[in-house]
Formats: structure tokens, sequence, C-alpha cells
């Protein structure tokens, strides 16, 4: 059997790649976390916790050792790809054959946004590695609306997006495609963009969450430099915020909204609609 760590194991897409894979008879799976003893929940039948640290190269050594396949997570960190052109250094070295990376959509546009230029210098330094590797190119996910930015008390969604309409895509949909890639041949070397089967605007995203949580839901269009502010009220790194704002100008100006067929072509069946997730997740807004 091959055996797969996933890093970003505890993450909105790392967590269900491991929901994917587990129970398989053909793989093992190793979750990376910052503590194997505080990861009992996801222990069991092929997965197994190991303690992993993107900054102690020691860790990710044994983390590595006897893997084949590796599920790629970086950090959300201004040295993402210091890191992960480490973890790949260490992987090679260990011996690993396969590199499915988690990317973003849009990250080949040249010159494109600091947060597409991270993923695409990484992509590269995989690409010169000699490994086989598979991208992962998602756009925003469906899970943003219940881990960072849900109704507030107020019931409102603020975001600085204007009208722009954007192809969410659920993360049961990337980590399913991610299974696949991982387990399967004919995916080396390749490219995926990966979307929903519809593009939504945050107004209607807010409508529909509305309706099946049977909670007030409205989209506040935040003016760019209110958004600017926010975040760095919050305490993040100014270098982090002005690539979030940028990211947020390329939903307003509508350039998410392009819809693929990636995700039925490695997996067979079409990607979840907003509506359906939605109603699949109706209790975190409530």
């Amino acid at each position: 059997m091959a055996t797969i760590l996933v890093t970003g194991a505890t993450g909105t897409i790392g967590s269900q790649v491991v929901s994917a894979l587990k129970g398989r008879s053909d793989v093992t799976v190793r979750v990376a976390v910052r503590s194997a003893a505080k990861a009992e929940s996801l222990e069991g039948g092929n997965v197994t916790p190991i303690d992993f640290e993107y900054t102690k190269p020691e860790l990710i050594q044994k983390a590595v050792e006897g893997v084949e396949k590796l599920f790629l997570v970086t950090p959300f960190t201004p040295d993402q790809v210091d890191l992960g052109a480490r973890l790949v250094d260490l992987a090679k070295a260990a011996g690993v054959k396969h590199i499915v990376k988690l990317s973003a959509m849009g990250a080949d546009v040249e010159p494109g946004i600091q947060l597409g230029r991270w993923h695409r210098t990484l992509e590269r330094y995989i690409s010169g590695s000699g490994l086989t590797y598979t991208f992962l190119r998602p756009n925003n996910f469906m899970e943003n609306f219940i881990n960072f930015y849900p109704p507030g008390k107020d019931g409102n969604i603020y975001l600085p997006w204007g009208q722009g309409a954007c192809s969410f895509i659920a993360g049961s949909d990337v980590a399913a495609v991610a299974a696949a890639t991982l387990t399967s041949s004919g995916h080396e070397n390749k490219a995926y963009n990966l979307t929903g089967p519809e593009a939504i605007t945050i107004g209607q995203a807010a409508a529909t969450i509305a309706e099946v949580s049977g909670k007030k839901a409205n989209y506040v269009d935040v003016p760019e430099a209110a958004a600017n502010k926010a975040m760095l009220d919050m305490g993040m790194p100014a270098g982090l915020v002005d690539a979030m704002m940028e990211l947020h100008a390329i939903d307003k100006a509508g350039y998410a909204g392009e819809v693929t067929d990636a995700v039925r072509k490695v997996t067979g069946r079409a990607p979840m609609t907003f509506a359906s997730f939605a109603r699949q997740h109706a209790a975190a807004w409530k």
C-alpha cells in the first residue's frame, strides 16, 4: 500500500482530504499535525497522526520517511514559499515520488496578484524538482461563508466585492479531486482549475444563507479602505493585508466568475451547488 502524507490536515481542505482517504484499503494515510498526542480524533483505520511543523526540519524528515505521495498545503505566511520548498527538498530526499499541491485559481496568470505569485513560485520549484506533481487550483471556498465571513450578529456579511460574481467551490469537491489524484494515475504533471457549477454574487449567497438558516443575512459592500483598515485593526500583517486586498479586487472585478468542468472530469460527478452546500451546513448559521 502507498503511504500518503497530508499536510494542513486540520484545515478546511486538508481535513476533508483525510476524510476522503480514510477507510480505503489501498493506502495508508499519515496526517501532519502540530501534536499527534492531541489528534486522537483523526486516528483510526488507515490514518495515523504524526508531529509536524514547517519550521522544524527534524519533524519534517520523520514525517516524510517512507511516504510515496504528499498532499501539500502551505501556511498563509509571507515565508510560505521558503517553507514549502524546504518540505519539497526533504520529501524528495526521503523518496517521495509525487506531490499534489493545493494552489489557487489564477496562479498561472502573469504577473498576477501576490497570492498567486507565491503559489506559482512554489509550483515552479516543484516542477523543477524532478518529482511528478498535480497542481489543484481551486476558486474561493464555500466554507469561507462559515469560517471567515459569516453573517455577523447584525446579520450582515461585510466584503469589498461590489457585485462581482464568483464560482465558489465546496471543500469536499476539492478534497474529492485531491483523493483521486493521490490514488490513481493519469494526473501526473497536470494542473486543474477547480470551480463550482455556477458563479454567484455575495448578495445571492447571503439570500441563500438566510433561506436555509431562517436568520437574517444581507450583503454590505464595504469600501476598500474600510476593509483594509479592518484587517489591520485585527492584527493581520500589512503584507498579508495587501495580498488579501488584491484578491478582493480580483473578485470585485468579476475575474473569479469562470466555471470549469475539472471536478466532473476528475471525479466523474458534478460539483456541489452553493444551495446544496448551504442546506448541508445550515446549522453553522443558526
